[in-house]
């Protein structure tokens, strides 16, 4: 189902080699400004990882025009809102703003840009924001390494998937100014950005804005990059066992998945909704209400774009449970799964489920301009944010069925078996 009322969405390249994409909304409450440099953690050099995760920090430590920090004040003072995240694919800067203060964001994102001040002192302060981060969101916090343990069974030692985005805290510590320095120039420049504008404005006087703030910022070097390749399937079910002051176990099998832009992605996802997504599904149908030996269940996809993607199958034992058991179970389901496929009914709830979420992303400014510029960057088109949904709504039961064969085989599994200390 395509969209009802397509976005308007038009897409200029600049000189420099910065793409726009002006989204016209005229219920729009003020502006939405989306900037994506086509870096992430993924492209962190050799022994330097969390680079890009640092610079989503150091973004914010200061520029010609603007000191420490202030990034934020200047907007929140008039009514607005910044942030940042990495991944392992992009950096993303985004600000909601009043519409009187739409310049003013592309002035702000335009002064970073340009005359970013990376100094030993910003340098400093930030690689101790990020330590602090670290410590908060993985060191001291329940399954706070659980993302790390996955992304290790999944992928082999120095693919670039393999470590998380916060990066190794030893590489941040040994990154000198220079080699900080070398990082913002060669990925932060107009010729590896998209620039997503949602706001009542009119195409052209958006364009003129963004033209006026950000045209004149020189282009850098041709860039070499390199794109991770396919992994094969995983082999002899590799499996690590871990005990750490947890409330509850929980057990991850892992399977090696296709990118983002893989025309198989979309039946996998329906394969993982029929099996674990609601209280619908078929592991929480019979594992929690039925038989009572898991607290919980779920999935998750990490949707990485550069060949190979990682996608799991949690579930967490009842006090005392035994999580073979439970990994038997599992496995008993997605064996159904790949000989018989969906019903008829399953299949209708994921198709309800994926276009409910959907458009529910798609109704906020902030989410629907990163949907946008997921458009541009991943799949190169802009008005994909109109089809997206098409590729996904399209698919069949024989489909899920074929994807979960090929994808999801129990011998192609890894297994994290996450248990409580004693």
């Amino acid at each position: 189902m395509t969209v009802a009322q397509p976005y308007q969405v038009t897409t200029r390249l600049l000189d420099n080699g910065l793409r726009v994409t002006a989204s016209h909304d005229p219920l729009a409450p003020g502006a939405a400004v989306n900037l994506w440099y086509d870096v992430g953690s993924a492209d962190d050099p050799p022994g330097a990882s969390g680079f890009a995760h640092l610079f989503e920090h150091l973004m914010f430590a200061g520029s010609a025009h603007v000191r420490d920090g202030q990034h934020n004040v200047i907007l929140e003072a008039l009514g607005g809102m910044s942030n940042a995240t990495t991944s392992p694919d992009r950096t993303n800067y985004y600000e909601t703003v009043p519409l009187g203060a739409f310049e003013l964001a592309l002035w702000l994102e335009a002064d970073r840009l340009s005359s970013l001040r990376v100094s030993r002192n910003s340098l400093a302060t930030q690689r101790g924001v990020v330590h602090e981060e670290k410590r908060q969101r993985y060191d001291n916090q329940p399954y706070g390494d659980q993302l790390e343990l996955m992304l290790g069974l999944g992928f082999p030692e120095g693919h670039p998937y393999a470590t998380p985005t916060i990066g190794v805290m030893s590489h941040l510590d040994a990154a000198s100014l220079a080699d900080v320095q070398a990082f913002h120039t060669t990925w932060y420049r107009p010729d590896n950005a998209s620039l997503v504008v949602v706001s009542p404005l009119a195409d052209d006087e958006v364009f003129r804005c963004v033209e006026k703030y950000l045209g004149w910022i020189e282009p850098g070097v041709p860039l070499e990059r390199v794109t991770p390749q396919a992994l094969p399937p995983l082999e002899g079910v590799p499996r690590l066992r871990v005990e750490r002051p947890v409330p509850r176990a929980v057990l991850d099998l892992l399977w090696r998945a296709p990118s983002v832009t893989h025309a198989d992605r979309p039946a996998v996802g329906f394969a993982m909704a029929v099996l674990a997504i609601g209280q619908a599904s078929r592991l929480h149908r019979d594992l929690v209400r039925n038989r009572g030996i898991a607290q919980g269940v779920g999935t998750s996809d990490l949707g990485f774009t550069g060949g190979t993607s990682l996608v799991s199958l949690g579930a967490a034992p009842v006090a005392d449970g035994d999580l073979a058991a439970l990994e038997q179970a599992i496995l008993e389901h997605l064996e159904k799964l790949i000989a018989e496929g969906p019903t008829p009914a399953e299949m209708s709830l994921a198709r309800a489920q994926i276009e409910r979420n959907w458009y529910a992303e798609l109704a906020g400014l902030l989410h629907r301009a990163d949907a946008i510029n997921e458009a541009v960057v991943v799949f190169g088109d802009a008005g994909y944010v109109n089809h997206q949904l098409d590729r996904w709504l399209a698919v069949t039961a024989d489909d899920v069925t074929k994807a979960a064969a090929t994808w999801l085989q129990p011998e192609n599994r890894a297994v994290l078996e996450y248990e409580v200390a004693s």
